[in-house]
Protein backbone atom coordinates (compact mmCIF):
# COMPACT_ATOMS: atom_id res chain seq x y z
CA UNK A 1 0.00 0.00 0.00
CA UNK A 2 1.37 3.41 -0.88
CA UNK A 3 0.44 6.41 2.06
CA UNK A 4 0.49 9.08 2.66
CA UNK A 5 1.35 11.10 6.15
CA UNK A 6 0.55 14.73 6.15
CA UNK A 7 1.47 16.81 9.45
CA UNK A 8 3.14 20.31 10.34
CA UNK A 9 5.38 18.32 12.90
CA UNK A 10 7.95 15.79 12.23
CA UNK A 11 11.66 15.67 12.74
CA UNK A 12 14.07 17.32 13.57
CA UNK A 13 11.59 18.80 15.63
CA UNK A 14 11.40 16.89 18.71
CA UNK A 15 7.55 15.66 19.86
CA UNK A 16 5.31 12.66 21.51
CA UNK A 17 3.41 12.95 17.70
CA UNK A 18 6.82 13.35 15.86
CA UNK A 19 8.30 10.39 17.80
CA UNK A 20 4.47 8.29 17.23
CA UNK A 21 4.34 9.44 13.33
CA UNK A 22 8.27 8.11 12.89
CA UNK A 23 7.63 4.50 14.77
CA UNK A 24 4.28 4.48 12.36
CA UNK A 25 6.29 5.00 9.46
CA UNK A 26 8.65 2.45 10.75
CA UNK A 27 6.40 -0.51 11.39
CA UNK A 28 4.31 0.51 7.75
CA UNK A 29 7.66 0.10 5.98
CA UNK A 30 9.10 -3.08 7.65
CA UNK A 31 5.34 -4.17 6.33
CA UNK A 32 6.63 -3.58 3.28
CA UNK A 33 4.33 -0.51 2.39
CA UNK A 34 4.93 2.55 1.18
CA UNK A 35 4.97 5.98 3.21
CA UNK A 36 5.39 9.47 2.13
CA UNK A 37 5.87 12.35 4.46
CA UNK A 38 4.82 15.53 3.53
CA UNK A 39 5.56 18.48 6.06
CA UNK A 40 7.06 21.45 7.22
CA UNK A 41 10.56 23.18 6.28
CA UNK A 42 12.55 23.39 8.73
CA UNK A 43 15.77 25.04 8.46
CA UNK A 44 17.70 22.53 10.91
CA UNK A 45 16.27 20.17 8.09
CA UNK A 46 18.91 17.88 6.00
CA UNK A 47 18.80 19.04 1.65
CA UNK A 48 17.88 15.51 0.90
CA UNK A 49 15.71 13.15 2.69
CA UNK A 50 14.07 10.06 1.52
CA UNK A 51 9.83 9.85 1.23
CA UNK A 52 10.03 13.42 2.76
CA UNK A 53 8.27 16.19 0.69
CA UNK A 54 9.20 19.60 2.80
CA UNK A 55 6.57 22.56 2.06
CA UNK A 56 7.07 26.39 3.08
CA UNK A 57 5.62 27.41 6.41
CA UNK A 58 6.32 29.67 9.06
CA UNK A 59 6.43 29.81 12.82
CA UNK A 60 3.20 28.79 14.83
CA UNK A 61 1.57 31.36 16.51
CA UNK A 62 2.32 30.98 20.24
CA UNK A 63 3.94 27.78 19.76
CA UNK A 64 7.09 29.32 17.95
CA UNK A 65 9.08 26.01 17.90
CA UNK A 66 6.52 24.36 16.06
CA UNK A 67 5.38 25.14 12.46
CA UNK A 68 2.56 25.53 10.05
CA UNK A 69 2.30 25.26 6.07
CA UNK A 70 1.39 27.79 4.29
CA UNK A 71 1.40 26.69 0.75
CA UNK A 72 2.57 24.26 -2.01
CA UNK A 73 -1.23 22.63 -2.15
CA UNK A 74 -0.66 22.16 -5.83
CA UNK A 75 2.37 20.79 -5.33
CA UNK A 76 1.79 18.78 -2.95
CA UNK A 77 -1.02 16.99 -4.92
CA UNK A 78 1.26 16.41 -8.07
CA UNK A 79 3.81 14.77 -6.28
CA UNK A 80 0.85 12.56 -4.30
CA UNK A 81 -0.91 12.08 -8.03
CA UNK A 82 2.33 10.61 -9.22
CA UNK A 83 3.29 8.79 -6.37
CA UNK A 84 -0.24 7.27 -6.54
CA UNK A 85 -1.04 7.17 -2.98
CA UNK A 86 -3.54 5.01 -1.96
CA UNK A 87 -4.58 6.41 0.70
CA UNK A 88 -3.60 9.58 3.10
CA UNK A 89 -3.18 9.99 6.82
CA UNK A 90 -3.62 13.45 8.53
CA UNK A 91 -1.87 14.09 11.69
CA UNK A 92 -2.79 17.51 12.42
CA UNK A 93 -5.84 19.94 11.89
CA UNK A 94 -4.28 22.89 11.08
CA UNK A 95 -1.85 23.66 7.45
CA UNK A 96 -0.64 20.23 6.04
CA UNK A 97 -4.24 18.66 7.46
CA UNK A 98 -6.28 20.67 5.13
CA UNK A 99 -3.84 20.17 2.50
CA UNK A 100 -4.24 16.38 2.87
CA UNK A 101 -7.75 16.51 2.86
CA UNK A 102 -8.15 18.57 -0.41
CA UNK A 103 -5.22 16.60 -2.22
CA UNK A 104 -7.49 13.38 -1.03
CA UNK A 105 -10.61 14.69 -2.34
CA UNK A 106 -8.81 15.47 -4.97
CA UNK A 107 -7.84 12.02 -5.70
CA UNK A 108 -10.67 10.56 -4.83
CA UNK A 109 -9.17 8.36 -1.67
CA UNK A 110 -9.81 7.90 2.03
CA UNK A 111 -7.86 9.93 4.62
CA UNK A 112 -7.81 8.93 8.07
CA UNK A 113 -7.47 11.03 10.71
CA UNK A 114 -5.35 10.87 14.16
CA UNK A 115 -6.29 13.07 16.38
CA UNK A 116 -2.91 14.04 19.14
CA UNK A 117 -4.12 16.97 20.87
CA UNK A 118 -6.82 18.11 22.97
CA UNK A 119 -6.92 21.70 22.24
CA UNK A 120 -9.04 22.46 25.41
CA UNK A 121 -6.07 22.30 27.27
CA UNK A 122 -4.17 24.76 25.26
CA UNK A 123 -6.29 27.55 25.14
CA UNK A 124 -4.12 29.76 27.61
CA UNK A 125 -1.66 30.30 25.14
CA UNK A 126 -3.72 32.16 22.30
CA UNK A 127 -4.69 35.46 24.21
CA UNK A 128 -4.57 33.86 27.41
CA UNK A 129 -7.31 31.77 26.64
CA UNK A 130 -9.68 35.33 25.80
CA UNK A 131 -10.16 34.79 22.64
CA UNK A 132 -10.63 30.61 21.20
CA UNK A 133 -13.27 29.27 23.71
CA UNK A 134 -14.07 25.62 24.36
CA UNK A 135 -16.96 26.28 21.89
CA UNK A 136 -15.10 27.51 19.15
CA UNK A 137 -12.57 24.23 19.44
CA UNK A 138 -15.65 21.76 19.08
CA UNK A 139 -17.23 23.70 16.02
CA UNK A 140 -13.76 23.48 14.42
CA UNK A 141 -12.82 20.08 15.26
CA UNK A 142 -16.25 18.64 14.30
CA UNK A 143 -15.98 20.30 10.92
CA UNK A 144 -12.57 18.83 10.54
CA UNK A 145 -12.75 15.36 11.60
CA UNK A 146 -16.31 14.58 10.26
CA UNK A 147 -14.69 15.70 6.96
CA UNK A 148 -12.43 12.38 7.15
CA UNK A 149 -13.27 9.01 6.38
CA UNK A 150 -11.93 7.85 9.82
CA UNK A 151 -10.17 9.22 12.81
CA UNK A 152 -7.95 6.88 14.85
CA UNK A 153 -8.47 7.78 18.70
CA UNK A 154 -5.11 6.72 21.27
CA UNK A 155 -7.40 6.53 24.03
CA UNK A 156 -10.83 6.16 25.18
CA UNK A 157 -10.72 10.16 26.50
CA UNK A 158 -10.17 11.03 22.74
CA UNK A 159 -13.32 9.39 21.68
CA UNK A 160 -14.97 10.89 24.31
CA UNK A 161 -14.39 13.84 23.62
CA UNK A 162 -14.69 13.64 19.46
CA UNK A 163 -18.43 12.03 20.55
CA UNK A 164 -19.14 15.16 22.83
CA UNK A 165 -18.11 17.60 19.81
CA UNK A 166 -20.46 15.47 17.83
CA UNK A 167 -18.29 14.07 15.45
CA UNK A 168 -19.81 11.26 13.86
CA UNK A 169 -17.35 9.22 11.30
CA UNK A 170 -15.84 5.83 11.91
CA UNK A 171 -13.19 5.89 15.25
CA UNK A 172 -11.24 3.00 16.57
CA UNK A 173 -9.08 3.38 19.56
CA UNK A 174 -5.35 2.16 19.16
CA UNK A 175 -2.86 3.19 21.92
CA UNK A 176 0.33 4.62 20.31
CA UNK A 177 2.94 2.16 20.41
CA UNK A 178 6.81 2.60 21.19
CA UNK A 179 9.85 0.79 20.00
CA UNK A 180 10.53 -0.95 23.19
CA UNK A 181 13.68 -2.22 22.43
CA UNK A 182 14.58 1.09 22.86
CA UNK A 183 14.29 1.15 26.21
CA UNK A 184 14.36 -1.92 27.57
CA UNK A 185 18.10 -1.93 26.80
CA UNK A 186 20.31 -4.85 28.56
CA UNK A 187 23.05 -2.85 27.14
CA UNK A 188 22.90 0.25 30.07
CA UNK A 189 23.96 -1.35 32.71
CA UNK A 190 24.01 -0.49 36.84
CA UNK A 191 27.89 1.54 36.14
CA UNK A 192 26.07 3.39 33.40
CA UNK A 193 23.07 4.58 35.89
CA UNK A 194 25.67 4.91 38.59
CA UNK A 195 27.33 7.09 36.58
CA UNK A 196 24.40 9.05 35.70
CA UNK A 197 23.24 9.62 39.14
CA UNK A 198 26.39 10.64 40.37
CA UNK A 199 26.75 13.25 37.40
CA UNK A 200 23.43 14.52 38.66
CA UNK A 201 24.84 14.23 42.37
CA UNK A 202 22.39 10.90 43.23
CA UNK A 203 24.20 9.15 45.81
CA UNK A 204 23.45 5.64 45.81
CA UNK A 205 21.09 5.42 49.33
CA UNK A 206 18.68 8.37 47.44
CA UNK A 207 15.71 7.81 45.38
CA UNK A 208 15.55 9.56 42.06
CA UNK A 209 12.25 10.42 41.38
CA UNK A 210 11.98 11.45 37.44
CA UNK A 211 9.52 13.87 35.78
CA UNK A 212 10.36 13.83 31.77
CA UNK A 213 7.97 15.59 29.58
CA UNK A 214 7.97 19.45 27.86
CA UNK A 215 7.98 21.72 30.32
CA UNK A 216 4.46 23.53 29.66
CA UNK A 217 1.94 24.79 31.87
CA UNK A 218 -0.57 22.13 30.89
CA UNK A 219 1.92 19.13 32.03
CA UNK A 220 1.25 19.92 35.81
CA UNK A 221 4.77 19.74 36.87
CA UNK A 222 4.11 22.94 39.10
CA UNK A 223 1.38 20.38 40.98
CA UNK A 224 4.91 17.87 41.34
CA UNK A 225 6.98 20.76 42.50
CA UNK A 226 4.61 22.28 45.29
CA UNK A 227 3.83 19.03 46.87
CA UNK A 228 7.54 18.10 47.00
CA UNK A 229 8.67 19.23 50.12
CA UNK A 230 5.43 16.84 51.85
CA UNK A 231 7.24 13.76 50.24
CA UNK A 232 10.41 15.28 51.51
CA UNK A 233 8.93 14.73 55.44
CA UNK A 234 8.45 11.45 54.77
CA UNK A 235 11.52 10.56 52.58
CA UNK A 236 14.01 13.31 53.30
CA UNK A 237 16.19 11.10 50.58
CA UNK A 238 14.18 11.61 47.37
CA UNK A 239 15.37 13.68 44.95
CA UNK A 240 13.29 15.24 42.15
CA UNK A 241 14.95 15.58 38.35
CA UNK A 242 13.10 17.20 36.10
CA UNK A 243 14.02 16.59 32.46
CA UNK A 244 13.13 18.32 29.02
CA UNK A 245 12.82 22.24 28.26
CA UNK A 246 9.41 24.45 27.75
CA UNK A 247 7.84 27.54 28.19
CA UNK A 248 7.45 27.09 32.00
CA UNK A 249 10.80 26.72 33.49
CA UNK A 250 11.39 30.41 34.48
CA UNK A 251 8.17 29.65 36.62
CA UNK A 252 9.15 26.58 37.87
CA UNK A 253 12.36 27.44 38.96
CA UNK A 254 11.74 29.84 41.02
CA UNK A 255 8.63 28.00 42.47
CA UNK A 256 11.90 25.73 43.64
CA UNK A 257 13.29 28.56 45.38
CA UNK A 258 10.15 29.88 47.26
CA UNK A 259 9.76 26.78 48.71
CA UNK A 260 13.33 26.58 49.64
CA UNK A 261 13.85 22.94 48.17
CA UNK A 262 16.59 24.15 46.06
CA UNK A 263 19.07 21.18 47.31
CA UNK A 264 16.27 18.34 46.29
CA UNK A 265 15.18 19.51 42.84
CA UNK A 266 17.35 19.89 39.82
CA UNK A 267 16.61 21.01 36.21
CA UNK A 268 18.84 19.20 33.33
CA UNK A 269 17.00 20.54 30.30
CA UNK A 270 16.71 18.80 27.00
CA UNK A 271 18.62 15.71 26.98
CA UNK A 272 19.73 13.93 23.45
CA UNK A 273 16.87 11.64 22.65
CA UNK A 274 19.40 8.70 22.31
CA UNK A 275 20.24 8.91 26.38
CA UNK A 276 16.16 9.17 27.43
CA UNK A 277 16.44 5.68 28.21
CA UNK A 278 19.48 5.84 31.10
CA UNK A 279 17.51 8.27 32.20
CA UNK A 280 14.49 6.16 33.07
CA UNK A 281 16.86 3.40 33.88
CA UNK A 282 18.75 5.23 36.63
CA UNK A 283 15.26 6.52 38.09
CA UNK A 284 13.57 4.84 40.94
CA UNK A 285 10.38 6.13 40.15
CA UNK A 286 8.86 8.08 37.40
CA UNK A 287 5.73 11.32 37.89
CA UNK A 288 3.51 13.49 36.60
CA UNK A 289 0.14 15.06 37.09
CA UNK A 290 -0.81 15.50 33.56
CA UNK A 291 -4.15 15.88 32.55
CA UNK A 292 -3.83 16.81 29.11
CA UNK A 293 -2.34 13.40 27.96
CA UNK A 294 -4.08 11.23 24.74
CA UNK A 295 -1.30 8.78 24.33
CA UNK A 296 1.34 9.16 26.78
CA UNK A 297 4.38 7.42 25.36
CA UNK A 298 6.83 8.59 28.36
CA UNK A 299 4.46 6.36 30.42
CA UNK A 300 4.92 3.31 28.43
CA UNK A 301 8.96 4.33 27.79
CA UNK A 302 9.31 4.17 31.71
CA UNK A 303 7.11 0.92 32.24
CA UNK A 304 9.52 -0.59 29.20
CA UNK A 305 12.65 0.49 31.10
CA UNK A 306 11.40 -1.13 33.98
CA UNK A 307 10.74 1.97 36.03
CA UNK A 308 7.63 2.02 38.16
CA UNK A 309 5.11 5.26 37.79
CA UNK A 310 2.79 7.26 39.70
CA UNK A 311 0.92 9.48 37.88
CA UNK A 312 -2.68 11.82 37.31
CA UNK A 313 -4.80 8.57 35.75
CA UNK A 314 -7.59 8.72 33.20
CA UNK A 315 -9.24 6.25 31.53
CA UNK A 316 -6.28 5.37 29.01
CA UNK A 317 -4.18 5.39 32.16
CA UNK A 318 -5.78 3.61 34.41
CA UNK A 319 -5.55 0.66 32.17
CA UNK A 320 -2.09 0.60 31.17
CA UNK A 321 -0.68 0.89 34.69
CA UNK A 322 -3.65 -1.93 35.78
CA UNK A 323 -1.21 -3.86 38.19
CA UNK A 324 0.59 -2.79 41.60
CA UNK A 325 3.77 -3.56 39.93
CA UNK A 326 3.74 -1.43 37.22
CA UNK A 327 2.82 1.33 39.53
CA UNK A 328 -0.25 3.48 40.78
CA UNK A 329 -2.36 6.60 38.92
CA UNK A 330 -3.92 9.07 41.70
CA UNK A 331 -7.41 11.01 40.83
CA UNK A 332 -6.27 14.54 41.44
CA UNK A 333 -3.80 16.90 41.81
CA UNK A 334 -4.26 17.05 45.39
CA UNK A 335 -3.47 13.47 45.99
CA UNK A 336 0.13 13.53 44.67
CA UNK A 337 2.42 13.10 47.66
CA UNK A 338 0.07 11.03 49.24
CA UNK A 339 -0.19 8.65 46.19
CA UNK A 340 4.10 8.54 45.94
CA UNK A 341 4.74 8.61 49.73
CA UNK A 342 2.08 5.28 49.92
CA UNK A 343 3.47 3.62 47.08
CA UNK A 344 7.01 4.02 47.71
CA UNK A 345 6.40 2.55 51.56
CA UNK A 346 5.27 -0.57 49.93
CA UNK A 347 8.57 -0.81 48.16
CA UNK A 348 6.61 -3.36 45.79
CA UNK A 349 9.12 -4.51 42.46
CA UNK A 350 8.18 -4.91 39.13
CA UNK A 351 6.87 -8.22 38.39
CA UNK A 352 8.87 -9.18 34.65
CA UNK A 353 5.85 -11.37 33.61
CA UNK A 354 3.06 -8.83 33.92
CA UNK A 355 6.03 -6.12 32.71
CA UNK A 356 6.34 -8.78 29.27
CA UNK A 357 2.81 -9.31 28.91
CA UNK A 358 2.31 -4.78 28.56
CA UNK A 359 5.11 -4.83 26.56
CA UNK A 360 3.44 -6.76 23.54
CA UNK A 361 0.47 -4.47 24.74
CA UNK A 362 2.30 -1.18 23.89
CA UNK A 363 4.54 -2.50 21.35
CA UNK A 364 5.31 -0.75 17.73
CA UNK A 365 4.34 -3.86 15.94
CA UNK A 366 1.01 -3.92 17.86
CA UNK A 367 0.78 -0.26 16.96
CA UNK A 368 1.58 -0.35 13.11
CA UNK A 369 -0.85 -4.11 12.83
CA UNK A 370 -3.68 -1.95 14.08
CA UNK A 371 -3.06 0.65 11.89
CA UNK A 372 -3.03 -1.47 8.61
CA UNK A 373 -5.99 -3.16 9.47
CA UNK A 374 -8.04 0.21 9.84
CA UNK A 375 -6.91 1.40 6.92
CA UNK A 376 -8.33 -1.71 5.00
CA UNK A 377 -11.58 -1.11 6.66
CA UNK A 378 -11.51 2.36 5.67
CA UNK A 379 -10.64 1.67 1.94
CA UNK A 380 -13.54 -0.50 2.05
CA UNK A 381 -16.29 1.93 3.96
CA UNK A 382 -14.67 4.48 1.57
CA UNK A 383 -15.62 2.17 -1.31
CA UNK A 384 -19.25 1.62 -0.36
CA UNK A 385 -20.15 5.25 1.07
CA UNK A 386 -18.33 7.84 -0.71
CA UNK A 387 -20.28 10.16 -2.99
CA UNK A 388 -18.39 13.63 -3.25
CA UNK A 389 -22.02 14.93 -2.95
CA UNK A 390 -21.96 14.08 1.42
CA UNK A 391 -19.74 17.26 1.70
CA UNK A 392 -21.15 20.50 1.42
CA UNK A 393 -20.98 21.92 -1.85
CA UNK A 394 -19.81 24.78 -1.34
CA UNK A 395 -16.99 22.73 0.42
CA UNK A 396 -15.86 21.35 -2.44
CA UNK A 397 -16.50 23.86 -4.42
CA UNK A 398 -14.05 26.03 -2.65
CA UNK A 399 -11.66 23.55 -2.75
CA UNK A 400 -11.55 23.48 -6.17
CA UNK A 401 -11.21 27.01 -6.22
CA UNK A 402 -8.15 27.01 -4.34
CA UNK A 403 -6.44 24.23 -6.19
CA UNK A 404 -6.75 25.84 -9.38
CA UNK A 405 -5.87 29.40 -8.43
CA UNK A 406 -2.64 27.55 -6.83
CA UNK A 407 -2.34 25.84 -9.74
CA UNK A 408 -2.23 28.80 -11.93
CA UNK A 409 -0.02 31.00 -9.34
CA UNK A 410 2.49 28.57 -9.23
CA UNK A 411 2.47 27.79 -13.10
CA UNK A 412 3.50 31.69 -13.60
Amino acid sequence: MRIGFFTDTYFPQVSGVATSIKTLKEQLESQGHEVYIFTTTDPEAEDFEKDIVRMPSVPFISFTDRRIVVRGIWFAYQIAKELELEIIHTHTEFGAGFLGKMVANRLHIPVVHTYHTMYEDYLHYIANGKVVRPTHVKHFIKMFVNHSTGVVCPSQRVVDTLKRYDVDVPMKIIPTGIEVDRFIRPDITSVETEALREKLGIQNRELMILSLSRISYEKNIHVIVQQFPEVLMSFPNARLVIVGKGPYRDELEELVEQLGIQKYVQFTGEVPHEDVACYYHAADYFVSASTSETQGLTYAEAIASGTQCVVEGNDYLNQLINHETLGATFEQDEDFSDALIHYMQQQIKMDPAIQAEKLIEISAERFGSEIFNFYQELIQYYGENHDEERLPKRTVRKMRVRIASLKNSEDK
